[in-house]
Formats: structure tokens, sequence, C-alpha cells
């Protein structure tokens, strides 16, 4: 394989979830930390306590891109699930698409149950679900489903927007 393929697998595998439309993967990438499913909130409304619902059923699932079980999942199909579980809304599948539904808001205004998006790559997004003020649950290709906080540096650096879907 040529240093350019080299490189291209690997910002590929770095890139998390896509916006294209997932396939089955060759290989499934697995959790290599498990989740504790303590986290317990500082508020709670019935949108936060429908989303730490969601967190408990999903705490210990590993990345799996294209993936949309327990076994494995992906960014965008865990927000996706998590919406029609919780909230009975119904959302397109890839990040791309979920970053068109509803409407915009700021970051500093943002509230339990926004989606919030980020570029991880030139043509890839990744999403996830406001769970409390600057955190987030998203699926992670290192930690699986877990819940990082937006002032991660990672994160910050990453942002994109956010938008609201809930009334």
């Amino acid at each position: 394989m040529s240093y350019l393929g080299v490189v291209l697998s690997i910002l590929i595998l770095l890139s998390g979830c896509s916006s294209k439309k997932a396939q089955t993967p060759t290989k499934q990438k697995t959790a290599t930390k498990r989740q504790t499913l303590s986290y317990k909130p500082k508020k709670q409304n019935w949108v936060t306590t429908s989303l730490y619902n969601e967190y408990k059923k999903w705490g210990k699932t590993p990345y799996k891109y294209g993936g949309l079980n327990t076994n494995g999942i992906d960014c965008s199909a865990f927000v996706q699930l998590s919406f029609k579980n919780a909230f009975n809304i119904t959302i397109p599948r890839t990040a791309k698409e979920q970053a068109k539904k509803g409407y915009k808001v700021s970051r500093k205004s943002s509230q339990a149950g926004d989606l919030t998006f980020f570029k991880t790559g030139y043509n890839t997004y990744h999403s996830g679900i406001i769970i409390e003020k600057d955190k987030f649950m998203h699926v992670s290709v290192k930690r699986g489903v877990s819940i990082s906080s937006l002032n991660n540096p990672y994160w910050k650096s990453r942002y994109w927007q956010t938008r609201r879907i809930l009334p």
C-alpha cells in the first residue's frame, strides 16, 4: 500500500461517523473502556430523564460503523433511535441529514434534547444529543456510547452547530 493509501486509511478510521449512507463494516470496533452507568444529572426534567433512560439502555454499547443495535452502533443511529424511543420522533439516519432538521440555536442557549453536531473531517460529521448544560451523549469510536463535555478541547475545536427539534 502506498504512503498516500496508508494516510487515507488512518484519516478514515479517525473521522468518526460519516455523512454517507451507512454500510456494514468488515471489522467491528469495540469499546476499549466500559462506561459506568451511575452518572447522575444535576437537575432532571422529563427530557433529561428520558435521555438518561436511553443512555442506561445503550451505555455499554461499542462503536460500530453502520451498527443499529446493542452489539454496536454509530453516532447517527444512536441519535435516531434515542429520539424515536424517548420522544417518538423520527429523524433521518445520517448526521448530515439530521443537521437539516429543526432550527439552529446558539451553543449558549442549548438545552437537553437539542442535537449537537461536529465536523470531524473534510466531509464527515458527528452527532450527539445535549443531555445537560455543556454535556452531550454520543457514540465515541474509542469509548462507545458515552457522555462528553462540549468544553473538551477535541469537541470544542470541531463544534459545528446545535439544532432544536423538540417543542
